[in-house]
């Protein structure tokens, strides 16, 4: 199997309104993210890639016109905007456009990484 990534950043405020109002992350706040698609395959393409990543080009165009310095809870309609959830919404984008994608990661911190890999 071969696998590639490539790595997005961007910056944005969302707040997790299903938490208790005590809890900070009720509160609004904000996360410089970094988002890692990858994506799979057993075979290489005439060219030798598993998808040439100027393909995935796409990806950068969308995260900074509608994620990039905007609310998420906004951009995603959701009152519970968690990592996990930023992670599924952005491989199911991704996935309608590649079929090679495997799993999508959200950083919200150097620390804090979640994934989505059906």
């Amino acid at each position: 199997m071969y696998t590639i990534s490539k790595e997005y950043h961007f910056s944005a405020s969302h707040q997790l309104l299903d938490l208790p109002e005590d809890h900070p992350c009720h509160r609004l706040h904000g996360h410089n993210y970094v988002v890692e698609v990858e994506l799979q395959s057993e075979e290489l393409n005439q060219y030798g890639f598993v998808r040439d990543y100027r393909e995935l080009d796409e990806l950068k165009i969308y995260i900074d016109e509608k994620l990039d310095h905007r609310h998420l809870n906004d951009v995603l309609g959701d009152d519970n905007v968690t990592a996990e959830n930023l992670a599924k919404y952005l491989y199911d984008w991704c996935k309608s456009r590649w079929s090679e994608v495997s799993a999508v990661r959200v950083n919200e911190t150097p620390k804090s990484r979640s994934e989505y890999r059906p």
